[in-house]
């Protein structure tokens, strides 16, 4: 024992001595020079328990002090838009002078008249910008700098201050990633050492799978702008349409041996439908940014890196409507401080770059105010004027559902849209009433509707640091058209046919190429009701139904025939779905007691996931399996699998690995 307790004292003795560090930052390390504060507004630590970057800040904590600042400020109004999947509030704070807010509806109707005539006056106009905060919750530099800055805007005094609320409506977003943030911020906290470790072998730094990237589903919601699937990206698409800001900013946080970026990026990696003067003033609005990092000492960068192409990102969705999206990447501590090749990299010192990039946004808003909003005047009215007069045609004469869904989301961008009023064939595709629509190209978000349904197959730079191609009626696999006309337009009254049951005494036949035909039978079938798929088409009476249809028997099963029906009518209008009526099992093709119909299982689901896999596969089987077809899974961590009996699942999805992981 005293040997190897002996070695041990002398091995520990060769160890290298690790730099420690001591986290205690004061506002003071973070706030302006030469401004007073108003001492009857809470300072963070007032409220949370600490300066912000001695601990990570959790989304509660956040939204505590957010809450607390619009109860003891004038200057603030906060709203709670929604929840995300953890049931967290997806909050919005609008920040001006007292006088703007009283009279908030007003600037924003005037505001919005700046899209839509080209005879506004923006002379005295505030300016509208939107700061958003850490999307991916493990880059949680922006939404802790989030703390500092609403601060800043509530208790800051002198005309400064006061020129810059008056002249300006900031619509600060705390948390874009609620359940990622809250995520994250436990795991860092749960592992800091008093005498902080910045070795980057320490557990701190390197998070369990999936890690705090993504939201409830393992989403990264920085590319769900334009599809705006989640709760996340719908409130917040609400929120940009109804302001339509002049500037976006998007606060990230990048690998840890880089410095500060900011946009533009690489020029050659712009999307052709953005104007060449939105890159223009972007780059203008960087040297508000130089100049602010070059006070402070900071390191940074632009020009060199990221692109400016899909437009489902945050930093490039506004780019396409009229405003200027810019994207911040931040050097990331990952933790509280870790080891770089510029020295210690502190979160401290993160949130402090974060926060001068929010102030330098601030102040270039209000010193190109005019230009930026004559900028977006222009930028509709140049959109008028090359809008066509014809429409797009998409659908799939199959599937209702998930015509609706494309439909859902170009609503939700205030893209207006028109059922066809008759069946008609168009280079040899099928459009029929009640299963697709017209999309007229002459409206207000004509360009935005241009970037999701053109195809774009040549680029100026074969380079992409993301997504290069999103069509969206191809992405959901369905017929469209780029020029149709109008004529065909009908009314919504042509899409609101009722879903039907169709009453019989031996069969009930449902068509499974519907968007939610797999939910409904999952419902059957936990019912206890016997059903069974067809392996080959069949015909019956003037229809046709394809393989894979299912047969739902009237008889032995422990519904009787009024009760099913009854169940099948409350599934039909839950799904929007119709069950059809089968008179007689005679037919064209296999007859329905054909053992050709095979009987269907409930199907018990298990899904892999944990190191190796990809969290965003994994996490899109999760999201379509819990959210739309409401069938639950097993999700099997692969470390505990020869630990599980695997013959009680009737399925095993494995989804793709993590060597295929989006950066």
């Amino acid at each position: 024992m005293k040997k190897h307790l002996a070695f041990l004292l002398f091995s520990l003795n060769l160890l290298p001595v690790l730099a420690q560090v001591q986290l205690d930052p004061a506002m003071q390390d973070y706030l302006p020079a030469n401004t007073s504060y108003n001492d009857q507004i809470p300072l963070p630590e007032d409220i949370i328990g600490f300066v912000p970057g001695k601990w990570h800040v959790s989304h509660d904590k956040l939204i505590e002090y957010m809450k607390a600042l619009s109860v003891a400020s004038d200057r603030i109004q906060i709203e709670n838009r929604g929840k995300t999947y953890e049931d967290r509030g997806l909050y919005l704070l609008t920040i001006s002078s007292p006088s703007n807010l009283r009279n908030l509806e007003e600037i924003r109707t005037n505001h919005l008249k700046n899209t839509t005539s080209d005879q506004i006056d923006n002379s005295t106009a505030p300016i509208v910008v939107y700061q958003g905060f850490s999307i991916h919750g493990n880059e949680p530099s922006g939404s802790n700098a989030a703390l500092i800055l609403a601060y800043h805007l509530a208790a800051a005094e002198g005309p400064e201050i006061e020129s810059l609320l008056n002249n300006t409506v900031i619509l600060l977003d705390p948390s874009l990633n609620p359940d990622g943030l809250q995520r994250f911020a436990g795991w860092v906290n749960q592992h800091k050492s008093d005498l902080v470790n910045p070795d980057n072998y320490d557990r701190e730094y390197d998070e369990v799978w999936p890690g705090g990237r993504t939201n409830h589903y393992w989403f990264d919601m920085n590319r769900d702008w334009l599809p705006a699937q989640l709760p996340e990206s719908q409130a917040r698409i609400a929120t940009f349409h109804k302001w339509l800001p002049n500037i976006l900013t998007d606060h990230h946080e990048m690998g840890t041996n880089a410095t500060f970026f900011f946009q533009p990026g690489i020029p050659s990696r712009t999307h052709p439908l953005t104007p060449k003067m939105n890159q223009e003033l972007t780059r203008r609005i960087g040297e508000y940014h130089a100049r602010a990092f070059d006070k402070i000492g900071s390191l940074y960068y632009t020009e060199e890196s990221y692109d400016d192409f899909y437009y489902g990102k945050g930093s490039t969705f506004p780019d396409i409507n009229g405003s200027v999206g810019i994207l911040f990447e931040q050097a990331s501590s990952r933790g509280h401080a870790q080891e770089s090749e510029n020295g210690i990299l502190t979160f401290p010192f993160t949130i402090k770059n974060q926060f001068t990039a929010a102030l330098s946004t601030l102040e270039a808003a209000q010193g190109m105010r005019a230009e930026l909003l004559n900028y977006q005047k222009d930028f509709y009215t140049n959109a008028r004027k090359e809008a066509g007069k014809d429409a797009y045609i998409f659908g799939d004469a199959t599937d209702a559902n998930r015509t609706k869904a494309l439909a859902d989301i170009l609503s939700r961008h205030q893209i207006k849209l028109k059922p066809v009023n008759q069946d008609f064939t168009k280079n040899g595709k099928l459009f029929k009433k009640g299963y697709a629509f017209m999309v007229p190209k002459n409206q207000k978000n004509s360009r935005l509707l241009q970037a999701m349904f053109e195809k774009r197959t040549e680029f100026q730079d074969s380079l992409f640091y993301d997504i290069s191609a999103w069509t969206l009626p191809l992405a959901f696999d369905m017929d469209f058209e780029e020029q149709g006309s109008l004529d065909l337009a009908g009314s919504m009254s042509d899409m609101e046919e009722s879903p039907r049951v169709e009453k019989s005494d031996f069969a009930y036949l449902l068509r499974y190429n519907d968007y939610y035909a797999p939910a409904a039978l999952y419902q059957i079938l936990s019912e206890g009701i016997r059903a069974k798929v067809a392996m080959q088409p069949f015909g019956l009476s003037d229809r046709n139904y394809d393989y894979g249809t299912i047969l739902i028997p009237v008889m032995n099963q422990e519904k009787n025939a009024e009760e099913l029906e009854v169940f099948l009518k409350n599934l039909s209008k839950r799904f929007n779905i119709n069950f059809e009526a089968a008179p007689t099992g005679l037919t064209s093709g296999i007859d329905l007691g054909s053992r050709q119909f095979r009987a269907l299982e409930l199907p018990k689901i298990a899904v892999l996931i944990g190191e190796g896999i990809n969290p965003y596969d994994a996490g899109e089987i999760w999201h379509l399996m819990d959210q739309r077809y409401q069938i639950p899974i097993t999700k099997i961590d692969l470390q505990d699998i020869n630990r599980k009996d695997l013959n009680k699942y009737t399925t095993i999805v494995v989804p793709a690995t993590a060597a295929q992981k989006m950066r």
